[in-house]
């Protein structure tokens, strides 16, 4: 189930050159990942850039005070997981404390299974059962789903396998108050999107959470897609990127067109929740908490969230 987080950072290398311009949880932990201002979106941050330091499983556990340290410090309203996270018998209370002593609540996790193949659905149904129960202990309400890279376009009968494995995993998600949504790197959105396409025909009701730097790598204009399908969105990621098309180590330093997109958002009337996505091309030599602190600053300038 992890492999494919691998195979997204040899992606990104092969694309360099593409450029583009809780209901157990205190009241005060709930409400602190409010919007700063009425209407503003809340800007949590997604883990990868630590776990990126713990190939191959990514599991960043020994950083995580680290993480809500540095995230209490730039500002952030919330902190997203990774499925390896909440496998770990003792994360609600080791993570409820961290939550109490830095005022940042967890608000959703990202998970990855290879839903399209047929072999691996028991495993993954009993996997999603207990990650989703562990988030809603937690108080998390969002579920980032990726469903699984085969390395080439998935046939008619792979597809199907997936929204079969997935209308169940939404009915653990409903019974957990967790609201899911797709999650894209390039594989779905390469080939005209046909494995994005191919899901949402067979899972109409299922939400989307876009990780707008994986389009443009994937050679989708984040702009176009928000316009066409910003109905359905109601979760997104932000990274940034040079004019080489490397990973950038602050949002706002690159050339991405994070203008156009806050317009783009805008005009579809966008109310989900988003999150910072750091990820650097060469894993960092030091506390990232100042990079952290200037993308959330950019975010709020262009954005006002």
């Amino acid at each position: 189930m992890t492999a494919s987080r691998r195979e997204f950072i040899k992606t990104a290398g092969h694309l360099a050159g593409v450029a583009w311009a809780g209901s157990w949880l205190p009241a005060p932990l709930l409400s602190s990942c409010s919007p700063s201002t009425p209407g503003a979106v809340p800007l949590s941050g997604h883990i990868w850039i630590y776990a990126s330091q713990y190939p191959p499983d990514w599991d960043c556990t020994p950083m995580l005070e680290e993480v809500f340290s540095d995230f209490r410090y730039a500002g952030l309203q919330g902190l997203e997981l990774m499925e390896i996270h909440l496998r770990h018998a003792d994360v609600v209370p080791r993570v409820g404390a961290l939550i109490e002593q830095y005022k940042v609540p967890v608000t959703g996790v990202s998970y990855y299974g290879d839903m399209w193949n047929r072999t691996q659905h028991s495993a993954i149904l009993d996997d999603v059962a207990l990650v989703v129960e562990r988030l809603h202990q937690l108080g998390g309400s969002t579920f980032g789903i990726t469903v699984g890279d085969a390395g080439r376009i998935k046939t008619e009968a792979e597809l199907d396998a997936q929204a079969e494995l997935l209308h169940q995993v939404l009915r653990i998600c409903t019974q957990h108050q967790v609201e899911p949504n797709l999650h894209n790197h390039t594989f779905e959105v390469a080939n005209n999107l046909h494995d994005l396409k191919g899901t949402l025909d067979r899972v109409p009701e299922l939400k989307l959470g876009p990780d707008l730097n994986w389009l443009i790598r994937g050679g989708v204009d984040p702009v176009e897609f928000i316009r066409t399908y910003g109905e359905r969105m109601v979760y997104l990621h932000l990274r940034d990127q040079d004019a080489n098309g490397k990973w950038t180590n602050v949002v706002g330093q690159g050339v991405t067109d994070f203008e156009g997109i806050a317009q783009a958002l805008q005009e579809v009337n966008f109310k989900g929740r988003a999150a910072i996505e750091l990820a650097f091309e060469t894993p960092p030599s030091g506390s990232v908490r100042e990079e952290w602190k200037q993308s959330r600053d950019y975010v709020k300038e262009v954005f006002g969230w």
